[in-house]
């Protein structure tokens, strides 16, 4: 009953966030749990307490191994990561407007901020070392690997703020083939896909 609840404020935390940024009070979280303020001041002493928490949670998912890892060649785990990106991007883009108020907390914990910058720095490796491998393999474009791996997060990026906090216009993701096209020839055509 006790985690149920605590999850229930949890997950209503990360929707209002993504929503009123640290504007928001425990009053609206309670509100969008449907819980008491008081029952939510039983879990977590502030909305800052609730705001930690989750960062925490969303920081410690181990992602990122489970795609650098898998089987196939370089350009498919590449391909893999970034479908899986974009989908999750679509999906979930309160995730980002979430992540995107933290990243602009001045109070940040240096905890979850070392976090955040560990799970950067794990990404950046894993994509730098399957460029290279890619390369090695004349599956990815020649060039300076650090580069190529700025191009693709600046990409991805930029797609989840436009995701996150949509224009006037709709928005349209495009298929990861798209941005693969960044590192080499759209190897697609030949296997006769697209």
């Amino acid at each position: 009953m006790r985690a149920m609840a605590n999850r229930k404020i949890l997950d209503a935390a990360r929707r209002v966030f993504a929503r009123k940024g640290l504007g928001a009070t425990i009053s609206d979280i309670a509100e969008e749990a449907g819980v008491s303020q008081g029952l939510a001041y039983r879990y977590f002493s502030s909305k800052e307490a609730i705001f930690h928490t989750i960062l925490r949670e969303l920081m410690k998912s181990g992602e990122v191994r489970k795609w650098a890892e898998a089987s196939g060649g370089p350009r498919e785990r590449l391909e893999r990561f970034l479908s899986e990106t974009i989908r999750l991007r679509r999906e979930h883009p309160e995730f980002y407007q979430f992540l995107f108020q933290a990243l602009s907390e001045e109070t940040l914990p240096k905890d979850i901020r070392q976090m955040i910058s560990d799970q950067g720095q794990e990404i950046r490796r894993a994509l730098k070392r399957l460029i290279v491998e890619g390369q090695a393999k004349g599956e990815v474009a020649a060039g300076d690997p650090v580069q190529l791996v700025d191009v693709i997060l600046a990409c991805l990026e930029g797609l989840s703020m436009r995701i996150a906090y949509p224009g006037p216009r709709e928005t349209k993701i495009p298929d990861s083939r798209i941005i693969l096209r960044l590192l080499g020839t759209d190897r697609s055509k030949e296997h006769g896909v697209g």
